[in-house]
């Protein structure tokens, strides 16, 4: 088997540039989509609800891309067609949804479906166009080069997601204008997702046209494909029989990783803009909750940046410990953080709060990968990431489904609790680390 060539620093760091922009893309959605829908008459405990088109989108759409890019080979490559096609839908998307009262005139709810509409659309190119991109670095990089590899694109993500959640402050701070009349969008959220669209496009291009991937012929022998293995067909079922045991353990990390993070998301809004700014419960066109929404956009910036500091030290921690330990540790910072927030009152003290997450967030989006990337066959590396996905969506499900009755029931709309939630469910996950066995 031939040895894949190590790869310059600048050769990495353009393997995943793209990721910048659909991460920018991606916290702008993370951040405004509550603040969207409510603004387009979403009531609170619908949130999750409209919430689950993302991940039901991702649970179609990665594996049949993961199956897909496996098979394709162009004169762009074999995954940077599908990386180019989700971005450009990306951005058509992202220009839509907040304009959805100008879309369709009529108002009420025909507004609101549509708003939904285009959230399923943009989350549904954002996973045509993130799952080729774990498959990229592993295609790519020497397996020494792994962690290096996963760390560089957990940096980028997380400086697209410090740019892209701290927009809407950034420009009402130059004056554009933060609030908008019922039914309507804020002008600052709008030219942040032109903004958004826009950089996620340019920064895919950059990785497209900056990346050559191997011929088949260079791909089969660095991987020592045979003919025997070209021919052998696998099913669907089949390949979810024979998964490495190790995709499994992470899977049950997964979970406890994914549905407090999506609780996060989904209701990070309202429980700051309670808790610290006391908006009543439904209240989405005030002066008190746009203040809330950009501040929890800000806050979202903040661990972000934490994220790409911490994706900087990963690879040195990982020489001096292992992946398992740090991967332990940074799920417990995270816990830690988000029961954290309910400790303060002061929302300027919610940035301590963020440097547990962001570290969390670092480990979350490389750590997994950098595990599996060692175990899973290179010929189907593709379709085993986009199955490996849907613990990424699963739990997001789940989270939805039940995320608005556990608010209702057990925290009787005090939202501040679900975070509280959240940040228990990832200290099961750091517990959970420690029982992947690989050999």
């Amino acid at each position: 088997m031939k040895k894949k060539p190590n790869l310059s620093f600048w050769q990495i760091w353009n393997l995943s540039f793209g990721f910048l922009g659909v991460q920018f893309g991606f916290a702008l959605q993370n951040a405004n989509a509550s603040r969207i829908l409510s603004n387009l008459g979403a009531d609170l405990h619908s949130l999750s609800l409209f919430w689950l088109v993302a991940p039901v989108m991702g649970l179609i759409i990665q594996p049949v891309v993961g199956a897909a890019s496996d098979k394709t080979w162009t004169k762009l490559g074999r995954r940077s067609p599908y990386i180019l096609g989700g971005a450009i839908v990306s951005m058509i998307a992202m220009f839509f949804m907040p304009n959805a009262p100008i879309v369709i005139k009529a108002g009420g709810a025909g507004v609101l479906i549509f708003g939904a509409l285009m959230l399923a659309l943009m989350d549904g190119s954002f996973n045509v166009t993130f799952q080729p991109f774990r498959a990229l670095v592993a295609d790519m990089t020497p397996e020494e080069q792994r962690n290096v590899g996963y760390s560089v694109q957990s940096f980028l993500i997380n400086v697209g997601a410090v740019i892209g959640s701290a927009l809407p402050f950034l420009l009402t701070w130059f004056g554009v204008q933060n609030e908008a009349a019922a039914g309507e969008v804020a002008p600052s959220v709008i030219w942040s997702f032109y903004l958004g669209g826009s950089i996620l496009l340019i920064s895919v291009l950059v990785t497209v046209f900056k990346t050559k991937e191997h011929s088949p012929k260079d791909f089969e022998e660095y991987n020592g494909i045979t003919q025997e293995d070209k021919e052998k067909k696998e099913g669907f079922f089949q390949l979810l029989f024979n998964m490495p045991k190790v995709m499994k353990q992470l899977s049950i990390v997964q979970l406890f990783s994914w549905f407090p993070l999506f609780l996060m998301w989904v209701y990070a809004t309202p429980a700051i803009a309670q808790h610290y700014w006391n908006t009543p419960i439904g209240d989405a066109s005030s002066a008190d909750y746009n203040e809330a929404a950009n501040w929890v956009g800000l806050c979202f910036a903040a661990y972000s940046l934490f994220a790409a500091l911490f994706s900087v030290l990963m690879p040195y921690f990982i020489r001096k410990t292992n992946r398992k330990f740090v991967y332990s540790f940074a799920l417990i910072m995270g816990g830690l953080g988000f029961v954290s927030t309910f400790m303060f009152t002061n929302p300027n003290h919610l940035f301590i709060s963020m440097i547990g997450i962001g570290v969390a967030w670092a480990a979350i989006l490389a750590m997994p990968y950098a595990i599996l990337s060692d175990v899973l066959p290179a010929k189907s590396m593709g379709i085993y990431m986009g199955l490996f996905n849907l613990t990424v969506v699963v739990p997001q499900i789940i989270s939805g489904i039940f995320g608005g009755s556990i608010l209702k029931i057990f925290f009787k709309e005090e939202a501040i609790y679900v975070l509280v939630l959240a940040g228990v469910l990832m200290l099961l996950g750091a517990i959970s680390v420690l029982f992947i066995k690989k050999k």
